[in-house]
């Protein structure tokens, strides 16, 4: 048993006979009344996000999780397959596990947290930034950058990211996988 000091981000919980993953929290202790802990959690099975309030102090019932890194090999569909970088070990996961499927390409290295009671997979960890090739982008327009101006672009994966006007098509561009924002253009 945890309780609310406890919580952080990426924590796994039993909530409402589901298991959730914690992705955001804030301690809150206001002037007047009690401290409580504001949470948004994500349910593992379902990919559902709820918001929630946890008192200050109240008890939680944590997941033992073990983490193991997983190099993605390819999606077929909604199912995306990964390998074990240790034991070579291959698993399945649907599509509503991932939290930004669009920036995955294949032979990236992910973090998968383990249920350790039933060895189920709770969720992907993507790392902080990834670096994709732009593909498809229109030219940008000279004269125009007198604000912040972005354009739309297509990335190897197929997602679509605002980029700066100055990037153009075969450029590779470091990618925050958290907001699916661009970060800055990498230099080979």
């Amino acid at each position: 048993m945890a309780s609310t000091s406890d919580i952080r981000k990426g924590l796994c919980i039993h909530y409402n006979h589901d298991i959730f993953k914690v992705i955001e929290f804030l301690h809150v202790k206001p002037g007047k009344g009690p401290a409580f802990v504001r949470t948004k959690l994500k349910s593992v099975t379902t990919g559902k996000v709820i918001d929630n309030t946890f008192s200050a102090g109240h008890k939680i019932e944590d997941v033992r999780v073990e983490t193991h890194k997983f190099q993605f090999l390819y999606s077929d569909g909604d199912d995306f397959h990964f390998m074990n970088t240790s034991d070579y070990n291959q698993i399945r996961l649907n599509r509503e596990v991932l939290d930004s499927p669009d920036l995955l390409k294949e032979g990236e290295v992910v973090t998968i947290l383990i249920n350790s009671e039933d060895n189920s997979p709770l969720s992907v960890d993507m790392p902080a930034s990834v670096i994709l090739e732009i593909t498809h982008t229109e030219p940008g327009v000279k004269g125009n950058t007198a604000t912040n101006a972005t354009k739309p672009a297509t990335v190897e994966t197929g997602a679509q990211i605002n980029v700066p006007l100055f990037i153009n098509e075969g450029d590779k561009i470091k990618v925050e996988t958290d907001k699916g924002s661009y970060m800055e253009r990498v230099k080979e």
